[in-house]
């Protein structure tokens, strides 16, 4: 039998049990267990891990853990620049899409709006976000920590936050994504490019009140809805541009 002891770091005590929180605690191994095998079966999603310290180097998902290791388990720094020890994965993503989970519909939206590719539908199994994941290169957001542990699901996020907004600001913080919003570019019901339209092309399909206040509409292809810079617009404005200075709106905006 092999003995290890482990010690996890900020965040990731939150998915221990209570007593191993926040303090070096020892723990039997399978003969040749990965530390990937054994952080999980203690309770830690691996895409919540950016470093892995083994006797103080750094080390990969599939090292065997040997008895007597000592091993320092860390999530995403935010002071230092580890990059030259890292192992645990081989590249961050090129550009951040994301795949979300059956509980984050509000979240989704508000990535759209963000600008950011999301795919959500309420009726995604486990296995369609899995295979979504693996065959476009997304990120996972979820609730579910199981989930996150499926073996192909390389990068992935635990949402703490329970409200979309808190939430939004969370993944924001989390991912460092302010500088890659692209905001309005995106349709918040299907995720599908907006572009410009003439304003004559809208007549008859937005409130005649709305057609003579407004010169500018986009419209999404897919689904037909036709957006402008009204009160809505500029809820979402708020809060775009309280995210780009690190504080988010409070109003939730409503559809177009």
């Amino acid at each position: 039998m092999v003995t290890a002891t482990f010690r996890f770091y900020e965040e990731l005590n939150d998915f221990l049990a209570r007593p191993l929180r926040r303090r070096a605690f020892s723990c039997a191994c399978a003969r040749a267990a990965s530390a990937k095998h054994m952080i999980e079966a203690l309770g830690v999603p691996h895409t919540e891990v950016e470093l892995i310290l083994v006797n103080g180097e750094s080390v990969g998902f599939d090292h065997p853990l040997a008895d007597g290791d000592r091993v320092a388990v860390y999530p995403k720094f935010e002071t230092f620049d580890v990059r030259p020890l890292l192992r645990v994965r081989a590249a961050p993503l090129r550009e951040p899409r994301f795949v979300a989970d059956a509980h984050l519909g509000g979240l989704a939206q508000l990535l759209r709006l963000a600008g950011f590719d999301t795919l959500y539908d309420n009726h995604y199994p486990d296995d369609e976000i899995e295979a979504l994941a693996a065959a476009e290169h997304r990120i996972v957001l979820t609730r579910d920590r199981e989930l996150l542990k499926r073996r192909t699901i390389t990068h992935g996020c635990y949402v703490r936050t329970l409200k979309p907004q808190a939430q939004l600001r969370e993944i924001f913080e989390r991912l460092d994504l302010a500088a890659s919003a692209r905001p309005f570019r995106l349709c918040l019901a299907c995720n599908a490019p907006l572009h410009a339209i003439e304003r004559g092309a809208v007549r008859g399909r937005v409130p005649a009140g709305v057609f003579e206040r407004q010169s500018r509409f986009v419209t999404c292809d897919v689904c037909q809805r036709v957006f402008w810079e009204g009160s809505h617009w500029q809820r979402m404005r708020a809060l775009m541009d309280g995210l780009a200075t690190g504080v988010a709106g409070q109003t939730a905006p409503p559809g177009g």
